[in-house]
């Protein structure tokens, strides 16, 4: 019998939220963000249950790129960070990828090789990154036009659109995110072009910013990016659930450390459950002592330090737990959030850690009739 650990990945669920994102965009436009193995989800097989509703994807770089082609995943890709490498310009042009311009050093390079090509009927489309207050990545507002209209004299650019990042879009209080629309929105009246700004929290609580290219990202996966709860919050369903079993149950007796460290002492006779997770999976480390678990849907909590293969927990809640009863350490009736805020850290941290021995399983439900049979040989290829 197999390691029971698996995560469990609800196709139908994903769609559901790509839907929820779209339905915020006036224009109907939302270019699904599958960057990291689409947040620990696995890349392939969310871009094939998206791949009748998504027009476009998103990845960060070039090598994620390749693996969606390699699957036969058709819609554009957009490199989110662009190029690192004037090297990677050519295989970006055959495959048609789109790229995120965001540096003087890339404009540099891009306009060298576009001016070395001899003929070309291929066409690259730019998204113009511009920094409207991050200071991550961008060209700063007083520069972008000039960049945009130095674009346009490039051969085979196409579509030119103006994107940037929102830095506190999280924080619904914050006087931030409508400085950082202000600033892109007048700009993108100045220059008439397409426009990209909402990321997942932007899509959900700033409603000024859903204009043009969405890009849902964590939001897809079923975890609020939003501090506080709100509207669309209770309508997101976790794709993901992170289920498990116990491996072994014993009494011990008041006075007894539990795990490495010696962190947790029972305070009266407690049972202490083995589970099949830990840090080798990618279930942190740090996890503070409480942090709950379903067993047998019934909340637990953790008890003592999470080790590579294993952790352990107080059954005092869950008296007739036995070997082989199953445990849930994140999904459907216990959120990912709610995980991440006792391991503190975010969801995104958990989701994307989540390590390749992990098998992932995928519930197809309604949605292997609308992915040509494909979705099969992605699940074949996947790691197990």
């Amino acid at each position: 019998m197999a390691r029971p650990l698996v995560a469990e990945i609800d196709l139908a669920a994903l769609r559901h939220n790509y839907q929820l994102a779209l339905d915020c965009s006036p224009a109907g436009t939302a270019v699904a963000v599958i960057k990291a193995n689409a947040y620990g989800h696995g890349a392939i097989a969310v871009a094939a249950a998206l791949a009748d509703l998504a027009p476009a994807f998103a990845v960060a770089c070039i090598e994620e790129a390749d693996e969606l082609v390699a699957a036969g995943i058709r819609q554009p890709i957009l490199l989110l960070e662009g190029f690192f490498t004037a090297d990677e310009l050519p295989r970006i042009l055959r495959h048609g990828y789109e790229i995120v311009l965001h540096s003087g050093w890339q404009l540099e390079q891009l306009a060298a090789f576009l001016a070395g090509l001899q003929v070309t009927d291929a066409v690259l489309n730019i998204w113009l990154k511009v920094d409207t207050g991050m200071h991550r990545l961008g060209f700063a507002v007083e520069e972008a036009a000039m960049v945009y209209r130095r674009l346009q004299t490039l051969p085979a650019i196409g579509k030119i659109t103006l994107t940037s990042h929102l830095a506190c879009a999280d924080d619904l209080s914050s006087g931030t995110t409508p400085a950082q629309l202000q600033r892109l929105q007048a700009l993108q009246q100045e220059l008439d072009c397409p426009l990209s700004l909402a990321n997942s929290p932007a899509i959900m609580g700033w409603p000024a910013a859903r204009q043009g290219w969405l890009r849902p990202g964590i939001m897809l996966y079923g975890a609020s990016p939003l501090g506080a709860e709100q509207a669309q919050s209770g309508q997101l369903q976790p794709v993901m659930r992170l289920r498990s079993e116990l491996i072994s149950v014993r009494w011990l007796p008041a006075g007894e450390a539990v795990g490495y460290g010696a962190r947790f002492v029972t305070q009266r006779p407690t049972r202490i459950g083995v589970v099949a997770c830990g840090y080798g999976d990618g279930y942190p480390r740090h996890a503070r002592e409480g942090t709950p678990v379903l067993v047998n849907g019934v909340r637990c909590r953790l008890a003592g330090r999470v080790s590579m293969d294993m952790l352990t927990v107080d059954l005092s809640a869950c008296p007739d737990a036995q070997v082989g009863d199953e445990v849930e350490l994140w999904g459907a009736e216990l959120p990912v959030n709610e995980v991440a805020e006792h391991c503190d850290t975010i969801s995104y941290t958990l989701l994307t850690g989540l390590l390749p021995r992990v098998p992932r399983r995928y519930l197809q439900m309604d949605v292997q009739k609308v992915t040509d049979g494909r979705l099969e040989q992605v699940e074949a290829a996947m790691p197990r």
